[in-house]
């Protein structure tokens, strides 16, 4: 997982509440065991309507989505987390998340920003000047270039995984020094060696 201080970027704006995880990623594409490839399947009913928020040319190249509430709801798949980055998204700023979800894209390296709906309100109206967002996940504040600064949350153990990019196995090896002393310190209580 690469850190993620921070997130600059376009905005892509897809203002619809309940998106469940099955719309974001449909079932039929789970087959793969790789965490990459997901990106082309994504809202893959949506994607056919030419109206289409993500389709539209404001939306091009978006690395953040502005979304509604209750974003990333149903079935606990991880791959929706993996699509939406897949297809090059590093943030998601709405209302409120799936649990899950919001589980999900931490451990995958996609930032979920939850504000107030006012919040996003407020910032709809700031991209239809300039459509572009800062997601400071250090300073923990979204920001865009006209002055509109909006604070979120964001437990410290989800900011220090995003910021230094790290997933359970790099968490484990940051303490390997410290597992090699207590091993070297506690014999083993059986031979787990494989029989000669």
């Amino acid at each position: 997982m690469n850190p993620l201080p921070r997130v600059d970027g376009r905005v892509a704006v897809l203002d619809r509440p309940d998106v469940d995880t099955d719309q974001i990623i449909p079932k039929q594409f789970l087959k793969r065991i790789e965490r990459t490839g997901y990106g082309e399947f994504l809202f893959y009913d949506w994607m056919k309507d030419p109206a289409f928020e993500l389709n539209r040319p404001e939306s091009a190249g978006a690395s953040i989505l502005l979304a509604g509430r209750n974003f990333g709801c149903g079935s606990s798949r991880e791959h929706a987390a993996w699509a939406l980055e897949d297809y090059g998204f590093k943030a998601v700023i709405a209302p409120s998340f799936g649990d899950i979800f919001r589980s999900n894209a931490v451990k995958s390296g996609l930032v979920p920003v939850v504000v107030a709906p006012e919040a996003i309100a407020a910032l709809r109206l700031a991209l239809t000047d300039h459509n572009a967002l800062v997601v400071d996940v250090e300073a923990l504040e979204v920001r865009h270039p006209d002055g509109l600064e909006i604070p979120f949350a964001l437990d410290p153990y989800d900011q220090e995984t995003l910021v230094g990019g790290l997933d359970d196995v790099a968490r484990t090896l940051r303490r390997e020094a410290e597992i090699a002393a207590y091993e070297a310190a506690h014999p083993a209580r059986f031979d787990a060696r494989a029989p000669a």
